[in-house]
């Protein structure tokens, strides 16, 4: 099957800084891939060039097979994307931003999918409510709407649930697990929270530098490189990085 996304040497590079440097990983069909690393390790850099919000200095982006460099429009017509630092309008309702983000998406019959994705995610109630007076966690479900509306096959997930109480960062994990098991799509996830990661990912790429360091299932690989737990292995990755590179290619 066509991988949902393709990136193959990727490289950001502002003028003697490389924030990217040769990043190359799929992601397939069905699957939750988490994109992880401490702050600068490029991986909301690599985001905004999937999103061809960015250039990449180097390297390839496919999107279904579609090159993003050649035919973004086409590239990006089934990607969305959602972050916590990145809310709608404030001044705008509920339904006034889906409809304005479906509009630009191109969404048909939008006005039975707005009330669908308002049953969906719980925000009838706040149809008419401007989004700047909803909570964190109302505010979230409606990003998460927003980057449901075109039914995307290719979901960007950067930080969803940073700053969310336990409980609505469970119910917008368990919506997201929902999402994957509707298609055909597959959803790039970008976290701090191990214990989340570890719950939600099926795969897991550690970045560091800029560079891919590792790579491997969430619930094994921290034992592979003599760690306890994902948060270990995150410290490690934080803190020693050339030395876990070794061990990788070594084997140990």
């Amino acid at each position: 099957m066509t991988a949902v996304l393709s990136v193959k040497d990727l490289r950001k590079q502002y003028g003697t800084t490389i924030a990217v440097d040769g990043v190359s990983f799929e992601l397939r069909p069905g699957e939750i891939l988490g994109l992880l690393g401490p702050n600068g390790a490029g991986k909301t850099t690599t985001i905004n060039m999937i999103l061809g919000v960015l250039e990449p200095t180097n390297g390839s982006i496919a999107i279904e097979g579609i090159d993003l460099a050649t035919a973004r429009s086409q590239a990006l017509t089934h990607t969305n994307f959602a972050a916590v630092y990145a809310p709608l309008p404030g001044n705008l309702s509920v339904v006034e931003n889906l409809r304005i983000f479906g509009l630009l998406y191109g969404v048909k019959d939008l006005s039975a999918r707005i009330k669908e994705l308002l049953h969906q995610f719980n925000l009838g109630s706040f149809a008419n409510t401007k989004s700047g007076a909803l909570s964190s966690g109302e505010q979230t479900r409606l990003c998460l709407a927003k980057a449901m509306l075109n039914r995307p096959h290719l979901l960007l997930m950067d930080e969803p649930t940073a700053s969310l109480d336990p409980a609505t960062a469970r119910d917008i994990r368990v919506m997201i697990r929902s999402f994957m098991s509707q298609g055909v799509g597959g959803v790039l996830w970008t976290s701090h929270n191990m214990y989340e990661v570890q719950e939600v990912c099926d795969r897991v790429i550690f970045l560091s530098h800029g560079r891919s360091l590792l790579e491997g299932d969430p619930k094994t690989l921290p034992a592979q490189h003599g760690k306890n737990s994902l948060e270990d292995l995150f410290v490690a990755v934080a803190r020693e990085p050339l030395t876990l590179q070794q061990i990788g290619a070594y084997g140990i």
